[in-house]
């Protein structure tokens, strides 16, 4: 068998109905213009999506983990069982529209040197989620977010540079970040960079991804023509997911940014939630769709430490050997 073009990897934790339809559609939309190989890394999931996927897709590698180990290091396990000439990662909450794993291998071949490639993650109504690329984290970012600006300016470039508010995702272009719902990465950058980095658990690990990436010469970029429904999104309105979201952003201000930019960011982070804290409990405004800030101030310390390092084998340059 020829090596692939690309490898598919979804990583699923409690997923069952989300990845068996993600899998249906995923397999019917594939072309046979590009081989491409899927592999399901599980979280130890509890509901039985591990059997289901054993059971429904034999085709499909599958990888059982005895503990869930988050996203960036599920990616990690997935690609180092992989071969193909991409590394695609796709959420399981994922349906795709037409062609995406074509359309975005098709661009890459044909626009070599960006490294990292995404495309449109939709609304079922068929609108931008606008959750495929992101602008990069900075001190005005984070100001804007302690400040109450990005929720008084809700939808304000300026004040939330992070969304890239107003880009018009039906178009081509180069970004600064990308989104792991849906991110095409070359196999060779992948190992340059040693994968994801795995002391993130969830959120911001894309982002960190991306930053290093650039660092190397890299150049996100969106092809509007991969496209993907993403039924669920990035929904932040439970309490222990915008902790998890505040504990993505700390660990990539900590790993990213010179210490004293560092503290300065974790402390407007720390006084942005707050501000909300306040705001519900004493003015009694609620701005926050539901988030639950009272709580999240509570835990503070511990989404303000970051996640702890983690020592575990990560992707490498040396690839995979073709199968015969």
């Amino acid at each position: 068998m020829d090596r692939p073009d690309v490898s598919i990897v979804i990583v699923s934790y409690n997923t069952r109905e989300l990845i068996l339809r993600c899998l249906t559609e995923l397999h019917a939309s594939l072309t046979p213009d590009v081989c491409a190989e899927v592999v399901v890394v599980d979280n130890a999931s509890a509901d039985g999506s591990a059997d289901a996927i054993a059971a429904q897709f034999p085709q499909v590698r599958l990888v059982r983990l005895t503990e869930n180990v988050g996203f960036g290091r599920g990616v990690n396990r997935g690609a180092m069982v992989s071969s193909g000439r991409y590394l695609l990662c796709l959420n399981p909450d994922t349906v795709p529209v037409g062609h995406p794993v074509t359309e975005l291998v098709t661009f890459a071949d044909q626009h070599p040197g960006h490294g990292l490639y995404t495309g449109r993650t939709l609304h079922p109504d068929g609108t931008d989620d606008n959750y495929s690329c992101w602008g990069m984290p900075s001190l005005w970012s984070t100001f804007g977010f302690a400040s109450g600006l990005t929720t008084a300016f809700r939808g304000r470039a300026w004040a939330d540079p992070e969304a890239l508010v107003g880009y018009d995702r039906r178009s081509v272009r180069e970004v600064p970040a990308l989104s792991g719902c849906l991110l095409l990465v070359e196999r060779d950058l992948f190992g340059r960079l040693g994968g994801f980095d795995p002391q993130y658990f969830l959120y911001s690990e894309d982002i960190d991804l991306s930053t290093r990436a650039r660092a190397l010469g890299a150049r996100p970029v969106v092809n509007p023509a991969a496209q993907v429904v993403h039924t669920v999104g990035a929904s932040s309105s439970s309490e222990g997911q915008r902790i998890r979201i505040l504990r993505g952003k700390a660990t990539y201000l900590r790993r990213n940014w010179s210490p004293w930019r560092a503290r300065a960011g974790v402390a407007l982070l720390v006084t942005g939630v707050g501000l909300r804290a306040v705001g519900k409990t004493i003015l009694g405004r609620d701005r926050s769709r539901g988030v639950d800030w009272v709580g999240v101030w509570r835990a503070r310390r511990e989404w303000a430490a970051g996640y702890p390092p983690v020592d575990e084998p990560r992707p490498a340059v040396d690839l995979p050997a073709p199968a015969n």
